[in-house]
Parts: structure tokens; sequence; C-alpha cells
């Protein structure tokens, strides 16, 4: 799956670690991931908590995509910054299932993120 997330590549997204039900990915804040106010754009830390939901509900071997998602930016993120995502399956039901998603600057909480996903029957495996 890795090899073909095109997008996680293009936004500096790396992979870091994933067991069953649960991912951890990291991102280094570069000066195109910097808004106008001078912080990480809110959007690149959701980009990073959804790849880290995408690599845990896929850990499985079954394919399975984001059905919504929310996030809670609670700190700002200077360039330069580290960021760490690590997504923690909490149920799976059926084909449903819910991540929490802590995103960390070094000790720092930057956000939360809560995602729901589906798995899709006749969607190619990841890998």
């Amino acid at each position: 799956m890795e090899r073909a997330d095109a997008a996680g590549r293009g936004v500096g997204v790396r992979l870091l670690d994933v067991a069953p039900g649960r991912a951890r990915v990291a991102l280094t804040v570069e000066e195109r991931h910097v808004n106008g106010h001078g912080i990480c754009h809110g959007g690149y830390l959701f980009f990073l908590a959804d790849a880290a939901l995408a690599y845990a509900s896929n850990s499985y071997g079954t394919s399975a995509v984001a059905a919504g998602a929310d996030i809670t930016f609670l700190r700002p993120v200077r360039l330069g910054a580290e960021l760490v995502a690590e997504a923690v399956e909490r149920a799976r039901s059926g084909r449903s299932g819910l991540y929490d998603v802590t995103v960390r600057a070094g000790d720092d909480v930057v956000a939360e993120f809560r995602g729901r996903t589906r798995q899709v029957p006749g969607l190619a495996p990841p890998g």
C-alpha cells in the first residue's frame, strides 16, 4: 500500500510502523506545508492523520476506505516540526471500523482525529 500511495509520498508522509489495527506515520513540516500565518496548514494535519487511519484500517489485508472523519486542532505547528500521527482501532464490526488518531509534535499533542472506515468488496486489496 505504501508503494502505491503517490499522494502520501507527494506530501512527504513516511510510514513508521504498522500492526493489526494500528499505524504510525510521520511528516516533517516544510515550507510547502505552511500557511499564511506561518504555521502548518490544517489540511496537512488532517492528511497525516488520515494516512495513519488508512494504514491502520487496511492492516488486516482487506481494502478499507474512510467513510468520514473529524479533527480537532489543539496547537499551532511551526516550520521544521516533526509530526507523528498514531492511529489506534477502537471498534470493528462487520465492514465498519472506528479509529482514533493522535498527532504529536514531540511531546505536544497538536490534533486529535476520529475516523470511520468501511471495507469495500471488490476494491483492489492494499499492497
